[in-house]
């Protein structure tokens, strides 16, 4: 095997890990990351390699998910990137206008790159919180939705 390929392999579950947690990060409030960010007790220092900024991103669509694709509109993004003090960077790219938000992501990005323990108490303050909010979300908008359910039948009124 390649060296190429023997990275790829071994870093699977780093990228899997930083995927979910930047996940959480999309999903979360202001105040889950906060609190999130405070658990960690003492933060290193970081710098903004990018202040946040936010702008527009053109969304696009496929009818069916198999047509062409078309424009269906724009969203606001906001993004960030810091660095800490030993080199690691970390970005984030969220929905909104929020930069203290974008800033706390990448900033919990670069946390969860810089050491493997760091990463592990991110998961349990952050991931997991977030992870349980959205699936009570989830069910009840599921339960809202199958209240409205309507089923339709036929009669049959006999040969004719």
């Amino acid at each position: 095997m390649s060296e190429v390929a023997d990275g790829e392999a071994t870093g699977a579950p780093e990228t899997a890990a930083r995927q979910a947690l930047m996940r959480a990060c999309a999903e979360a409030s202001e105040e889950e990351l906060e609190t999130a960010l405070a658990g960690l007790g003492q933060l290193p220092s970081y710098r903004d390699l990018r202040a946040p900024q936010t702008g527009l991103v053109m969304l696009r669509g496929c009818i069916g998910g198999t047509g062409a694709p078309f424009n269906v509109g724009e969203a606001t993004v906001t993004r960030a990137a810091v660095q800490l003090a030993n080199g690691t960077i970390g970005f984030s790219y969220l929905l909104g206008r929020s930069a203290r938000r974008a800033r706390m992501a990448a900033l919990v990005d670069a946390l969860g790159q810089d050491s493997h323990e760091q990463r592990q108490r991110l998961e349990t303050a952050l991931v997991a919180p977030v992870a349980v909010r959205r699936a009570g979300q989830r069910a009840r908008q599921r339960a809202e939705t199958a209240a409205t359910r309507v089923d339709f039948f036929t009669l049959v009124r006999g040969e004719d």
